[in-house]
């Protein structure tokens, strides 16, 4: 597909050449098609226009992914006003102070979040508006609930032979450093940072998925959406992607887990799946592995002659599982537990990882699944540069890039944009090692780092890694107390739906941990593991929240 000069370019000639396609799906929900979207876009432009909300202005959507959510993030984007896109699982404080220090001047509201928030906390606001209907539920301006009740009057009053093709002509992004996205990043302690996303930001990342990710995928195939879309990596790998490859999306609108993806995916059959690699990994240990993991099955699938044949098998099964269409799984925000990882490359599954941080609205690497190396990431992404920063004599250390899709700084903060944006490098804070020929390594956050008595680094999440790959182990946080490290382990149970006692579990978990030590340096190896009775609190990626975890004294 030819990519167009400017990113909202891009968005207009989708719409014209996919005019009469199905474009967005909720699922059990509305379906609205290309030419729907237009006009849905065109009401809300006419809305802003009235209401004085113009180029330049900010306005936010809060809530979960539904067909209105990307409606709306196209007309705020085609009107040439910034988008601030909200996580659903922020607060009501958080999402009032993210309004308050962007000077957000209008708000989407949808089902799913926190219903706590007060329009009076948000003096900076004219309105709020409900995704599921546009519906007017707050207003500082007379003028708001009037326009939107004579809104499809004046629809058909601006219009009145109806919408076509020939009348979409969108915004134009002519400056590529302007201010398109204000995305406020789910920080762990303390208040978000604004990340300022440029056009070139979002071209960058729409050229990516536009020659890269679209790779064995035609125009007019459906996509499941099980990722966040105000985290930059569902808006860019779904959203983007989706809407302006001509796909056909369906979203959940409501909490993701793997039995209610399972079922959208047998039912809507896509393409590709995009997730996180915690969903995958469920998947596979509790449909896939208890039909393969026979002692027999086992045995069969090592017989030389009929190797090939048999993982041909599995690998059909996986695809039947995940609708029969699928051409690659594509995981990002997390490292893949390595066996799961393993084992997919193994019988030859279409699967592959990339990485990127909210800062670089998100890609720096991907590898298309015939060029993925188990563990890696990626190799760097178009338009972009990438490098570690190591001392002499050392391969890893932060990494670091530069390009198209790097970010303008922090909004309102200078002190941090300094800290990371460093010679014209954005540093990323994450620690890695690049092959000879190219992938890259994650081995963790530089802030997880932990010290050893003997003063020597230990990276948390290459630990944890090992050990979640090994039995009765479902994920695992390795954290000091004192000069000790102590892994906290969520177990699983038994997939026949035996349950283990306690005892049981512990005694399992000792072994797991003579078996850790056995792959581990004697300066990193774990002296104790203590069982979590449920599974541990994470961020919207996916991540694992380790702060609540970490043991003081």
């Amino acid at each position: 597909m030819e990519i167009k000069p400017s990113f909202i370019e891009n968005i207009e000639q989708s719409i014209i050449s996919h005019w009469s396609q199905k474009a967005l799906t909720d699922y059990q929900g509305e379906t609205l098609r290309y030419s729907d979207v237009a006009r849905r876009i065109e009401k809300i432009h006419i809305a802003m226009d009235r209401l004085g909300v113009n180029a330049g202005d900010k306005v936010a959507i809060y809530g979960r992914s539904c067909v209105n959510w990307v409606t709306a993030f196209y007309a705020i984007i085609t009107r040439g006003c910034v988008i601030v896109p909200i996580q659903n699982e922020f607060r009501a404080e958080q999402v009032h102070n993210i309004i308050n220090h962007s000077g957000t001047k209008f708000l989407f509201t949808g089902e799913g979040i926190d219903a706590n928030i007060r329009f009076d906390e948000m003096p900076g606001l004219i309105g709020i508006a409900k995704l599921e209907r546009f519906e007017i539920i707050a207003s500082r301006d007379e003028k708001l609930r009037e326009v939107r009740e004579q809104l499809d009057a004046l629809f058909d009053e601006k219009y009145p032979r109806g919408l076509t093709p020939d009348d979409i002509h969108y915004f134009r992004d002519t400056d590529p450093e302007a201010l398109a996205l204000l995305n406020y990043t789910s920080g762990t302690t303390g208040f978000s940072k604004g990340v300022m996303i440029p056009y070139r930001s979002l071209w960058g990342n729409l050229s990516f998925t536009q020659t890269r990710l679209a790779r064995g995928i035609r125009p007019g195939g459906t996509l499941v959406s099980t990722l966040p879309p105000a985290h930059t990596f569902g808006m860019t790998c779904e959203v983007f992607f989706g809407f302006v490859y001509g796909l056909h999306m369906h979203f959940l609108n409501r909490s993701t887990s793997p039995t209610i993806i399972l079922q959208m995916c047998r039912e809507v059959k896509p393409v590709m799946l995009v997730t996180v690699p915690l969903i995958i990994e469920k998947i596979i240990r509790k449909n896939i592995f208890p039909r393969i993991k026979s002692r027999r099955a086992k045995v069969f699938r090592e017989m030389p002659l009929v190797k090939y044949l048999v993982r041909r098998s599995i690998v059909r099964l996986i695809k039947r599982e995940l609708g029969g269409n699928i051409r690659q799984v594509f995981t990002g925000g997390a490292s893949m537990n390595y066996e799961i990882e393993k084992f997919l490359m193994d019988i030859g599954f279409p699967i592959t990882s990339g990485y990127g941080t909210t800062e670089t609205s998100p890609m720096i690497t991907y590898s298309d699944w015939t060029d993925h190396v188990l563990g890696s990431c990626g190799t760097v992404v178009p338009h972009m540069e990438m490098r570690v920063a190591c001392a002499a004599g050392s391969e890893a250390g932060e990494v670091v890039c530069r390009g198209k899709n790097v970010m303008l700084g922090y909004y309102k903060n200078p002190e941090e944009t300094a800290e990371v944006m460093r010679d014209g490098w954005f540093h990323t804070g994450d620690l890695g090692r690049i092959s000879d020929d190219g992938h890259l390594f994650l081995l963790g956050r530089i802030k997880n780092i932990l010290l050893g008595s003997n003063g020597l680094n230990i990276y948390p999440e290459e630990i944890e890694n090992k050990l979640n790959s090994l039995p009765m182990v479902a994920e695992s946080v390795v954290v000091q107390d004192g000069q000790r490290l102590v892994a906290i382990v969520f177990p699983e149970q038994p997939a026949d739906g035996s349950k283990l006692s306690k005892t049981e579990l512990e005694a399992m978990m000792e072994k797991n941990r003579k078996r850790l030590n056995a792959m581990l340096p004697v300066y990193c190896k774990v002296s104790e593991i203590r069982l979590h009775d449920k599974e541990f609190e994470k961020t919207s990626k996916k991540s694992i929240k380790r702060y609540l975890y970490a043991i003081h004294h």
